[in-house]
């Protein structure tokens, strides 16, 4: 695939499943998630951020109610709020969730787990697997839906658990490296994509099943 082409594709790929998916939150009246908040007295997120409403980047739609993207910043939490009616986020780094994100959390009523990963870097580091295994498990429990997955970019650690997600749909690897380039561009990793093929646990699998979490078709 042409890395130009490629990149391109993510961006508008990601930005028009942002709008479709917006459209479709904004006009789904099976939910009174705003309702709720009007009359619990709550201010509404775009009067508390400049009436902003904008996605964070690389910002897109996983699978069913699971959603992908970079760092959400306070322009993007009344689009996860309003729109997406987060019910949790999985953060995948290490450091601490900065103040102004944990009070938005907190305020937003949003169950948040962090699985903190190092990421695959050459030639020392690389994610356990039983870190990706825990996070998956998250990540694919109905009762945490609808998620965000997120860590820096939305590149390298979100894509290594997206790609794990993509297996058990039973996804080629060639779909699933295509999508992960998709998102990595301009900066691919190699080793990423190694961990994604090698990554097998039959134990988050029985456990899947035995849920009826598998397949994926939410």
């Amino acid at each position: 695939m042409d890395g130009t082409n490629g990149g391109g594709a993510a961006g508008a790929q990601g930005g028009q499943a942002a709008q479709a998916m917006a459209e479709r939150r904004c006009n789904n009246a099976g939910r009174s998630a705003s309702g709720t908040e009007g009359e619990q007295g709550h201010a509404q997120p775009q009067e508390r951020y400049g009436g902003e409403v904008v996605p964070p980047e690389n910002f897109s739609p996983v699978v069913g109610e699971i959603y992908r993207s970079s760092f959400p910043r306070p322009e993007n939490f009344a689009f996860l709020q309003e729109r997406v009616r987060l019910r949790s986020i999985l953060v995948l780094i290490p450091e601490e969730y900065p103040p102004e994100n944990q009070e938005f959390v907190e305020r937003a009523g949003i169950q948040l787990f962090q699985v903190g990963m190092s990421g695959n870097k050459e030639p020392f580091v690389n994610i356990p697997r039983d870190v990706l295994t825990r996070a998956l498990a998250i990540a694919l429990d109905p009762a945490n839906h609808p998620i965000l997955i997120h860590c820096n970019r939305g590149k390298h650690r979100t894509g290594c658990l997206v790609g794990c997600i993509r297996k058990l749909q039973n996804w080629s690897l060639t779909m699933i490296f295509d999508e992960y380039r998709r998102f990595a561009f301009p900066k691919a990793r190699a080793m990423d994509q190694q961990f994604i093929e090698m990554y097998e646990d039959r134990e988050l699998i029985a456990e899947a099943m035995r849920r009826r979490w598998l397949p994926i078709a939410w």
